[in-house]
């Protein structure tokens, strides 16, 4: 039984930092940061609602928000935010239905089979959570990358160049955490069923 709750609150803490990393990392300005700084009197980021571009000697920053939802962006753009908001919404899920089913939580005290299965709902829901949020993630790091890379290349400057910033590696480690949280939860909380079952046939 210690174990058992030792891996919920290990599968919890990551739960919930990974659920916060990415809706942090969606809803922050700096998935694309110009690397050409040392030339620059400022920093410009981009994220996947608005561009934000910061004095570097005062501290002022500005924020342009994109036009529209659907107007013409890029459909690196566009798919990164559903993919993004898809993996909020099933993290944050999968974390709240984590809690409920926390030993410690008072919620159908009497139903230990109810509550494990409740965690290994959760645990889908996080691993779930995890594919949209890496996809999203590294493609969109991917396709900075290659598009710098193609600059550089044919020698084209255009005044600013980009490299993914840290709402993008922020993307990264919540969906890690996530896959990590939700294999915790489904393997190990899956061989405690047979456990539980014998408790309660026991009882």
């Amino acid at each position: 039984a210690g174990m058992k709750f030792f891996l919920q609150y290990v599968g919890c803490f990551f739960a919930f930092f990974s659920a916060g990393f990415l809706i942090i990392s969606t809803w922050t300005d700096c998935w694309m940061v110009n690397a050409d700084d040392s030339l620059e009197v400022s920093t410009k980021c981009r994220g996947l609602w608005w561009e934000c571009v910061t004095n570097v000697f005062d501290g002022i920053q500005t924020c342009d928000e994109y036009d529209s939802i659907y107007a013409e962006h890029s459909v690196k753009l566009v798919l990164t935010r559903a993919m993004m908001i898809t993996a909020d919404i099933l993290s944050g899920f999968g974390f709240l239905f984590l809690v409920l089913g926390l030993d410690c939580v008072k919620f159908l005290p009497d139903e230990p089979l109810i509550k494990l299965r409740i965690c290994l709902v959760s645990g889908v829901m996080l691993l779930l959570a995890g594919l949209p949020g890496i996809t999203g993630s590294v493609w969109y790091a991917v396709d900075v990358y290659v598009e710098r890379s193609s600059l550089l290349f044919h020698n084209v400057f255009l005044g600013i160049q980009y490299k993914f910033g840290w709402s993008c590696w922020l993307g990264m480690a919540g969906s890690l955490g996530c896959f990590l949280s939700g294999s915790l939860l489904t393997c190990c909380m899956y061989l405690f069923r047979g456990e539980e079952a014998g408790l309660k046939h026991s009882s």
